[in-house]
């Protein structure tokens, strides 16, 4: 391991020799991810996409993505597209990445089941912005918004997440 990967611990998220509180899964960490099942997935992933907001803040990394209103995250087993980013308008079941609430103004993708998708191997686990301190996420990691940004600005694409199990 290395200052400059994303490591869960027991006490938050770790990067760059600070630690962030963060939220994980309702269903905990797991070795054996499905759709659905709420859990944060251990082993080691890479960043492989940054999203934001341009209506809400200006682009925190070069390789930053703009998201639009018509921006959608494919969760749909049955899809071609499953666990992949869609436009509207999509027939299959998906997630907004541009959303009412701020969860999604800035988002790290990472690789987990991607590119080459597994059909109810779970899709689209992001570390975004947190509800509140404490609150689960549907699997993905949550961080309070000025670490999640000081974070983005600091991160390459490519960087390691390291989810240990527990």
């Amino acid at each position: 391991m290395s200052p400059h990967d994303l490591v869960l611990t027991p006490t938050g998220l770790r990067f760059r020799e600070r630690r962030f509180p963060c939220s994980i899964g309702r269903g905990g960490l797991t070795a054996r991810k499905r759709e659905g099942d709420g859990a944060t997935p251990v082993g080691t992933h890479r960043i492989v996409g940054m999203f934001y907001r341009p209506d809400r803040m200006s682009a925190p990394a070069s390789w930053s993505q703009a998201v639009g209103p018509h921006d959608l995250w494919s969760d749909d087993v049955n899809d071609p597209a499953y666990n992949m980013w869609v436009r509207t308008p999509h027939g299959f079941s998906h997630e907004a990445l541009r959303r009412a609430d701020p969860l999604y103004d800035l988002v790290l993708v990472m690789d987990w089941n991607w590119p080459d998708a597994a059909p109810g191997h779970g899709s689209a686990i992001f570390i975004h912005q947190w509800r509140r301190p404490g609150y689960p996420t549907e699997g993905c990691i949550a961080l309070r918004r000025q670490h999640l940004h000081w974070i983005a600005q600091r991160v390459d694409y490519g960087t390691r997440v390291i989810i240990p199990a527990a």
